[in-house]
């Protein structure tokens, strides 16, 4: 059996409703970050890296969410995730949540987590003031030049989907006015009706 291991309100969101869009056999697997779960020995022992998500498949560990949620999109096809027998529109969603994964969440982890790029509390201060700006301007630029509507990729929903939606549930704690990304906010709305996405927000809200 798949197994995903997760944090609540972190990334790991997205494949955990990838998993439920794909009607798949798994068991999701509290990492508990309020006990330093991911650094336990046990935990690095799955993933060094000592961060989550990890899905643990029948050939192994898979880390980082473009990969799983690649992952999970080929190997559930009828579920029709992502185009895969498509290798320019397959890059296009892989080119879509390699931009969230590498720029837009690391945006929003220098106003979290700044202490991982510098020791001074002055330029961790610098680092967080100038969060919101940075999280805006990616939001601005999938926004313009990325988000085709209704879904991410148009009329097809896919894993992108899953993966926009899980940051963008972050913007207001970024201090980012969701209104000025009027197709990214109706989107998160959209997806926020949808019972994938539910069951996987009640199952790591009701594991809190």
């Amino acid at each position: 059996m798949i197994k995903l291991y997760y944090a609540p309100n972190s990334c790991s969101l997205a494949p955990h409703i990838a998993l439920e869009d794909a009607g798949a056999t798994y068991k999701a697997i509290l990492v508990d970050f309020s006990k330093e779960e991911q650094r336990s020995p046990e935990f690095l022992a799955l993933n060094p890296k000592g961060r989550v998500p990890a899905l643990l498949t029948g050939n192994g560990v898979v880390s980082e969410n473009p990969a799983i949620l690649s992952y999970i999109a080929q190997s559930f096809p009828d579920a029709n995730l992502a185009p895969i027998g498509d290798p320019f529109a397959f890059a296009q969603v892989q080119a879509f949540n390699a931009y969230i994964a590498s720029t837009l969440h690391v945006a929003h982890a220098h106003g979290r987590r700044a202490s991982r790029w510098a020791d001074s509390p002055a330029a961790i201060a610098d680092m967080r003031n100038k969060m919101p700006e940075v999280v805006a301007a990616c939001f601005q630029t999938i926004e313009r030049d990325m988000f085709i509507g209704p879904y991410v990729m148009g009329e097809q929903y896919t894993i992108c989907d899953a993966y926009l939606f899980t940051l963008a549930q972050w913007m207001e704690g970024d201090k980012v006015d969701p209104t000025t990304v009027p197709n990214i906010h109706a989107h998160r709305e959209m997806m926020l009706q949808r019972p994938p996405v539910q069951r996987a927000i009640q199952q790591e809200s009701a594991a809190q």
